[in-house]
């Protein structure tokens, strides 16, 4: 008879050791495993037990007759993967449910998320390995179990809208502010919040069931998320909030506390924009009351409908060693803190790159500033946003996360202490060639070519029907007045110009196009110079206009 194989198992109360860096798994053996193996993996995954439960699974001496195909090892066609990423990763890469890993209750994948969401201040925390992107149409689709209305915050990431289509809500919107001198948009507002629930009811749009907000920004703007709970708890309205750069919140005290503990009821963070996890890993934070309780059984569904049969156990595994380093490295958190205040420093005092988030505060959405984000002014180069982003990627081999026309965006991830002087004299390099380029005034003038960002159409029917509906693509000069079947968005700032439901207006259809001309990238157009669109196939009756549905 054989028997299934032994694996580790961990208490909750030894894995919440964690925190005081002790190891949780020092003390476990596994069956065939060598006990070299045994002790490096204790070393490498002290305080994350499901990092650890994966570790001693890899160490053990076993013979894979299971999915994934390269059978963790360097064998026939794992040879080349294990040349280009080395056979350790082959080890790791496991498939899901195993018995002492991630099935059954209590494992270290549950104790992993447990520690997860002490750590952040949550009453519950999902590990994703689909991103943020993932977290927001789980949160879309959870909040469609409450009800069919939502207020967002029209500069939500496309995601986001994604939910919205496939919960088949009924959305309205709150506009966050927006610096059109750098073409950034920051957050709203408590009064504007409240400004756009009155709207809704006074239209006849009915409750909302939940307010979607984004904080920080791209740029690092931090908006007033306890003033906000406030009022949408005031309006019975849960508050979801995409943190996805904010994943650092509330281990430094510098530092704006995590959304959750400022009154969120959904938060969502991308761990690998600015801390240590692999890009695609991200969590889901439930936050506490009733609102949040309410929510959490329709944000499991949406987990179960959204996530990967396969997960990846790389991904996981480096969720738990992120929230444990973010617990437990704070003399790291406080050097590069230290280090991104004196970049920031620096580029004031060279004085020919403002830090423009210097300028935030004269925004009223905008309550905090995030010091990991460092947007600096480039016009002294003479440049544009997005020439200087790439030659600084093709002549200096410095990269920048992105690019408007006034400024570009440097990321310094929490923990880490880059030279940033390499930035500033690449920056003054290509300043000193400005005569050879268009002048600073001329990069002022494409962006002043861009007529006033728009209000966006009226909604003549819902995301979804209208995604789902049949579609024709017209010229831009015909598609005005018609309903859009596609969600556009003018990069910067990202705001959706129109979206799945909404008619075209001609305003709408000279912004995206002068954008588009002026360099800007379109997101979700047809073409790179939106010379047409996307259109809803509508039949057209005497009385009235009927729209063909799913």
């Amino acid at each position: 008879m054989t028997h299934a194989p032994e694996f580790p198992t961990f208490a909750l109360d030894d894995a919440a050791g964690a925190f005081g860096g002790a190891a949780a798994n020092a003390s476990v053996d596994v069956q065939g495993q060598s006990q070299m193996g045994a002790s490096a993996a204790s070393r490498e995954t002290a305080g994350a037990p499901y990092a650890a439960a994966l570790a001693m699974h890899a160490a053990r001496d076993s013979t894979a007759f299971l999915v994934p195909g390269h059978g963790a090892d360097a064998s026939g066609l794992g040879l080349g993967q294990a040349e280009y990423f080395g056979e350790r990763v082959l080890e790791l890469d496991v498939t899901p449910l195993l018995d002492g890993i991630d099935l059954g209750d209590g494992s270290p994948r549950e104790q992993a998320e447990r520690l997860a969401a002490d750590a952040w201040g949550a009453s519950r925390t999902w590990f994703l390995t689909g991103g943020s992107s993932m977290g927001n149409r789980m949160a879309a689709l959870a909040a469609r179990g409450l009800g069919e209305g939502v207020l967002m915050q029209r500069s939500a990431h496309s995601s986001f809208v994604d939910g919205i289509i496939l919960g088949g809500s009924s959305p309205s919107f709150v506009l966050p502010e927006v610096d059109l001198e750098h073409g950034i948009a920051h957050g709203v507002t408590p009064d504007s919040v409240a400004e756009a629930l009155a709207e809704r009811q006074a239209s006849g749009g009915g409750d909302v069931a939940a307010i979607y907000i984004v904080s920080p920004s791209y740029f690092g703007a931090v908006a007033d998320v306890a003033g906000i709970a406030e009022v949408a708890h005031e309006a019975g309205a849960a508050l979801i909030v995409d943190a996805a750069w904010g994943a650092h919140f509330g281990f430094l005290p510098e530092l704006p506390d995590s959304p959750v503990r400022l009154g969120a009821d959904l938060v969502v963070t991308s761990t690998h924009k600015l801390t240590s996890s692999l890009s695609q890993s991200a969590l889901v934070h439930l936050g506490h009351g009733p609102i949040a309780r309410a929510l959490e059984p329709h944000v499991e569904r949406a987990h179960r409908m959204t996530a990967s049969t396969s997960e990846s156990s790389l991904l996981l595994a480096s969720l738990d060693l992120d929230r444990r380093d973010l617990v437990e490295r704070r003399d790291l958190l406080e050097e590069s803190h230290a280090a991104v205040l004196a970049a920031r420093a620096m580029f004031r005092a060279d004085g020919r790159f403002p830090v423009a988030s210097d300028a935030f505060g004269g925004f009223p959405s905008t309550v905090a500033i995030d010091p990991f984000r460092i947007p600096l002014d480039i016009r002294a180069t003479g440049l544009d946003g997005h020439t200087v982003r790439l030659r600084l990627a093709r002549e200096y081999g410095v990269m920048v996360e992105m690019a408007t026309v006034s400024c570009i965006v440097a990321v310094i991830g929490i923990g880490k202490t880059p030279d940033t002087r390499v930035l500033l004299d690449a920056l003054a390099e290509i300043a000193a060639g400005a005569a050879d380029s268009r002048s600073a005034d001329a990069a002022g003038d494409s962006a002043s070519s861009i007529p006033p960002m728009p209000g966006p159409g009226a909604m003549r029917i819902r995301p979804r029907a209208a995604y789902l509906a049949d579609a024709e693509t017209v010229s831009f000069s015909d598609a005005v007045g018609r309903i859009s079947a596609d969600s556009l968005a003018a990069y910067p700032p990202g705001i959706p110009n129109v979206l799945p439901g909404e008619e075209i207006t001609l305003e709408v259809v000279d912004f995206l196009r002068a954008s588009a001309a002026a360099g800007s990238h379109v997101r979700g157009a047809v073409d790179s110079a939106v010379s047409a669109f996307r259109v809803v196939v509508e039949e057209r009756g005497s009385a009235a206009l009927a729209v063909r549905r799913e």
